[in-house]
């Protein structure tokens, strides 16, 4: 691993020079263990600990299948699948390592006793399996999560919609929260080349995600001059559905807790703003039952923001909690688009407010290939920044993955892999001084 670090730290290492060095026998990863995957039986969620369940392990480097690519991961980033994984919720992981390593004999290689985690990674390739042509040794790349097979006809005009779709590094192994990664191929996109690693490694889940979410015509399709709705407007998914409805000259109405992640918003351009805590909105009178009052009051306040208009939008991804009133208002017509479902997945609402007013419920999930290349190919632009507040060491992913747990976090949380520290892999450093501000507004925050 030392010499492939240095390797790429030189910046100017020619990709036969990559291509001959000796990958290792092993590497560095964090997991969770099948062993354990009751630890945490009777806790209640809150209260249940990643720090306890993910380790860093030294395992052996997999092997290397046609289409497929290894990369050395500089950096990855902590998203709410992971805290999923590290809470064995809403089931343990190694259920979808099973069924995958049933498919063949080169998926067998991912039903393990160990699952390596992560969906986000930047790094560089280090070798390429049969077939690939895209890719060589040395180039610099991030990783987006869509793990599919394609050999089914259902996944060729969205292959979000194939019947092996997967989240890499969730419902498959190996992946990006360890030093070395296996991937498709088709997962490589090019590193932006003005931010560094850990910058490049935090965008792609969740930009990709709120791409088809609110600009696909798989999503929302939203338009100029719409109205948008966000819930958890300057955390790691809706602080990148505000800059894309931002760029997209939609208006944003930003649902935030505190005066903290209000003045996020602010930075990043929006003027409508709701704080929920300092409104006190309860949309639940107890476990059972909600409060179609609250939403009431919630509809009245957006309107206050927006001259009287309803959210064309909804942009959907608390769940349970915030379900039923995100139905109540949406406008006549409008849209609720919705994943993740991080505060629960049995949703309730009224459904006389969706029948009749005609609204639309659309079940989001990532993005195919083809958005995802776009949303990278809008922070390559500098079009969209990405949200990084906070790094933290390999060592200390169940830390961070904690942090995210328990909502203490801004933005997106970045892990350093092989980098040995932050800063690195600026490859334009003109560009990046152009937006240095809007690289850097989310930091230490």
């Amino acid at each position: 691993m030392k010499e492939i670090l240095e390797a790429i730290l030189a910046g100017d290492t020619p990709p036969e020079e990559f291509a001959a060095l000796p990958l290792p026998e092993s590497y560095r990863a964090v997991t969770v263990h099948a062993d354990e995957v009751d630890m945490f039986e009777g806790v209640p969620n809150r209260e249940k600990d990643p720090r306890k369940s993910l380790h860093v392990d030294e395992v052996p480097v997999p092997e290397l299948g046609p289409g497929e690519a290894l990369i050395a991961v500089m950096a990855s980033a902590i998203n709410y699948n992971t805290v999923w994984t590290s809470i064995f919720e809403p089931l343990p992981t190694f259920k979808f390592l099973q069924r995958y390593g049933r498919i063949s004999e080169l998926t067998k290689r991912h039903d393990l006793p160990y699952h390596i985690v992560g969906s986000d990674a930047a790094g560089v390739v280090l070798r390429v399996g049969p077939g690939v042509t895209k890719w060589k040794p040395g180039d610099e790349v991030v990783a987006h999560c869509l793990s599919v097979e394609l050999e089914d006809p259902d996944g060729h005009d969205d292959t979000m919609l194939d019947p092996q779709q997967r989240i890499w590094g969730f419902e498959t192994n190996f992946g990006g929260l360890a030093e070395i990664a296996l991937v498709k191929a088709n997962q490589l996109m090019p590193k932006p080349k003005h931010l560094t690693w850990e910058e490049a490694a935090c965008p792609g889940l969740v930009n990709s995600t709120a791409y088809r979410q609110l600009v696909s015509h798989n999503g929302a399709n939203m338009k100029q001059g719409d109205i948008v709705l966000i819930w958890g407007a300057s955390g790691g998914l809706g602080s990148y559905a505000t800059q894309l409805a931002l760029n997209g000259g939609a208006i944003p109405v930003c649902v935030v807790s505190s005066p903290e992640k209000a003045e996020l918003c602010r930075r990043m351009g929006a003027e409508l703003i709701i704080d929920r805590r300092a409104e006190g909105y309860r949309f639940w009178k107890d476990e059972q039952t909600q409060d179609p009052k609250e939403w009431q009051r919630f509809g009245k306040r957006i309107r206050e923001l927006t001259g009287g208009e309803d959210p064309d939008i909804v942009f959907e991804h608390p769940g349970r909690e915030t379900f039923g009133a995100s139905v109540y208002v949406a406008r006549r017509g409008g849209t609720i688009v919705t994943c993740a479902a991080t505060s629960g997945y049995w949703h309730e609402y009224d459904n006389r407010y969706l029948w009749m007013n005609l609204k639309r419920i659309i079940g989001s999930h990532f993005a195919n290939y083809r958005e995802a290349w776009e949303a990278n190919r809008l922070i390559m632009k500098g079009k969209i920044h990405p949200t990084l507040s906070r790094t933290y060491s390999l060592e200390e992913t169940g830390q961070a993955a904690y942090d995210v747990h328990r909502n203490a976090h801004q933005g997106k949380v970045g892990v350093l892999c092989l980098a040995p520290r932050e800063g690195l892999g600026v490859r334009d450093p003109e560009m990046r001084e152009r937006y240095r501000e809007e690289i850097h507004r989310f930091r230490n925050v």
